[in-house]
């Protein structure tokens, strides 16, 4: 993932609360936000930042996540 498309996703999402005259935004929501914004860019670096994000338990949550991640291809 390159320093310009990480700018993209600050970008989008920026404009997305810009957008919606929305003042304050949960760290919940900014992180489902980049989530979703990752997931579209790229699978590894949603599957790593879900790893800290979500603060997966053990491993098989872990491989859980990247089944589901499977499945929506």
């Amino acid at each position: 993932v390159t320093a310009e498309q990480l700018d993209g996703v600050v970008d989008r999402i920026e404009q997305t609360y810009l957008n919606r005259l929305v003042r304050e935004v949960s760290s919940e929501e900014l992180g489902e936000a980049v989530l979703l914004e990752l997931k579209k860019l790229d699978k590894v670096a949603y599957i790593r930042f879900a790893s800290v994000y979500r603060d997966f338990s053990d491993v098989d949550t872990f491989v859980e996540e990247l089944i589901k991640l499977q499945r929506e291809e």
